[in-house]
C-alpha cells in the first residue's frame, strides 16, 4: 500500500524535468524523494468501523527522459512499519496478513508517464503513471492518478488508490463475526525534490 507513495515521485521527476530548460539536451533527469515529508495513510472498511493505519516510506528516486516519456526509478516503502494505534490487530497484520518477517519492503518501479505536465499555471494538475508495485513478494501493473503542484523548488504530490490485496494472494483477515473489505484505500503526500544539478524551479510542461 505505501509503496504506492513512491509512484508519485516519478511524476514529478517528469515535470521537474521539462523544466529544466537550462539542459534542453540532457534527457535524464533525477528526483528524490524525502522520507520526512511523505505520508502514507491506509484506510480498511469493516462491519462496525473503518480501519486507519500508515506506513513509512523508506526511500525513494527516480529518473525520467524527457525524450520519450520512459522513466525508472525505485520507491521503496517499509512494510515492517505498518501500524493501526491496536498492537494486537498489528500483530496479526504483519504475521498473518503482510508477513513483513518474509517480505519487509513495498516498492513501485516507474516505468512511463503519460500525457502532458504543465505547471506553470497556478492550479494543480493531474497525471497519469505506469508502474510495477511489489507487494507480498509479487509484481502487479498499476497506474496511478497523480495530483501534482507547483510548490518552489519542489513538486507536490498527492494520489489515492485501491490496493485488492486479497485479489493479489493475500490472506482475508475477515472473520464470521468481522468482515472487512477486499481491497485497502491509499492516501498519499509527498515531496518530489530535484537533484543538485536539476535543482531549478519545476514549473514547465512536458508532453508526450
Amino acid at each position: 500500500m505505501k509503496a504506492i507513495c513512491a509512484s508519485l515521485s516519478i511524476a514529478v521527476l517528469l515535470t521537474a524535468n521539462a523544466v529544466a530548460q537550462a539542459q534542453p539536451k540532457s534527457g535524464l533527469l533525477q528526483f528524490k524523494l524525502d522520507p520526512a515529508t511523505t505520508s502514507i495513510h491506509w484506510t480498511l472498511s469493516a462491519t462496525a468501523h473503518s480501519v486507519h493505519g500508515t506506513f513509512r516510506l523508506t526511500s525513494g528516486e527516480f529518473q525520467i527522459d524527457t525524450a520519450t516519456g520512459n522513466a525508472s526509478g525505485l520507491v521503496v516503502i517499509d512494510a515492517t512499519s505498518g501500524e493501526s494505534g491496536n498492537s494486537t490487530r498489528d500483530r496479526r497484520m504483519h504475521r498473518e496478513i503482510i508477513e513483513s518477517d518474509k517480505f519487509p519492503t513495498i516498492t513501485f518501479r516507474p516505468t512511463h508517464v503519460n500525457g502532458k505536465v504543465d505547471l506553470t499555471g497556478p492550479a494543480p494538475i493531474t497525471v497519469p503513471v505506469e508502474g510495477i508495485f511489489n507487494l507480498h513478494g509479487q509484481d502487479h501493473p498499476l497506474q496511478l492518478s497523480l495530483d501534482l503542484r507547483n510548490s518552489g523548488n519542489a513538486v507536490a504530490v498527492e494520489t489515492r488508490f485501491e490496493i485488492p490485496y486479497v485479489a493479489w494472494g493475500m490472506k482475508d483477515p475477515s472473520t464470521f463475526f468481522f468482515r472487512v473489505d477486499k481491497q485497502v484505500h491509499i492516501d498519499l503526500t509527498t515531496a518530489a525534490v530535484p537533484l543538485p544539478a536539476q535543482a531549478h524551479s519545476p514549473a514547465a510542461s512536458l508532453s508526450r
